[in-house]
């Protein structure tokens, strides 16, 4: 299972999602996507996972200090507790022992963050 956990800005668009997807490695739709809970029912989000046919996973933002990510901005950690809220919601999402496929990747406009984590739950 592959799960693309995304990082935004409030004025991110679905087209910067699917740049920063895209720019993680995203060739595959991937099995879900995740964000923390407070973005999760965002538009543009809802947007991308109705375009892919996959489901999000809203991740309580306790969930996300329990993840070791690749990346440590100081204000993402300042702000939500971890490196990388991208990073953070696609371990979170693709449940124990998953690993990251590698950091989070930031889209052309810099409004959204990706990154994708691959797991065994289904």
């Amino acid at each position: 299972m592959i799960v693309a956990g995304f990082g935004f800005r409030r004025g991110a668009s679905a087209d910067s999602l699917r740049d920063a997807l895209a720019r993680a490695g995203g060739v595959r739709a991937p099995d879900r996507l995740a964000t923390v809970a407070d973005k999760a029912v965002a538009p543009a989000l809802r947007a991308l996972a109705s375009a892919l046919g996959c489901p999000v996973c809203a991740i309580p933002e306790a969930a996300l200090t329990d993840q070791t990510t690749l990346t440590a901005s100081a204000r993402v950690r300042a702000a939500r507790g971890t490196g990388s809220v991208a990073e953070a919601s696609a371990l979170a999402a693709a449940g124990p022992d998953a690993r990251l496929i590698g950091p989070r990747s930031v889209s052309a406009d810099r409004m959204a963050t990706c990154a994708l984590a691959e797991g065994k739950t289904e």
